[in-house]
């Protein structure tokens, strides 16, 4: 199974210069915990948690209508569509994420998250030993 069969393509984006105040309202409006950031052509630049706004900006005192591009993640991991859901898996687990932007042709296209797999019964055990690996403390929090 791909990618393609299991990704959300409803994405919403921010861009970097959107205020943090912004994607925050987005973020409680739209019920996620992490947005995708992209430039003006929709080609992704980084991705903004909401853990990231609370380290990053909330916990420091800065202001709310700074630019996201300041705290957002970047050095993106995405996949493409044609990626295979089991290689999905192990890039999360890899890389310690909960969600994974779908690229195509240098555009946003979708995101798949960790729920996505999950919730296809022969890929629980994959799903689930990812999201173990994801859990593990960092070596930053170590």
């Amino acid at each position: 199974m791909k990618i393609r069969d299991i990704m959300t393509t409803n994405v919403t984006s921010v861009r970097t210069d959107s205020s943090i105040r912004e994607v925050a309202n987005q973020m409680k409006s739209l019920n996620v915990g992490s947005m995708p950031v992209c430039d003006g052509s929709n080609t992704p630049v980084g991705i903004v948690t909401d853990r990231d706004i609370v380290l990053r900006n909330v916990s420091q005192g800065k202001d709310v209508n700074e630019q996201v591009g300041n705290i957002m993640s970047s050095g993106l991991v995405s996949v493409s569509p044609d990626t295979d859901i089991h290689e999905a898996a192990e890039i999360m687990a890899q890389n310690q994420i909960r969600r994974l932007p779908v690229v195509e042709n240098g555009r946003l296209v979708g995101i798949v998250s960790i729920g996505d797999l999950a919730v296809r019964d022969i890929y629980i055990n994959e799903a689930g030993d990812a999201l173990s690996s994801i859990s593990e403390p960092s070596n930053q929090l170590r």
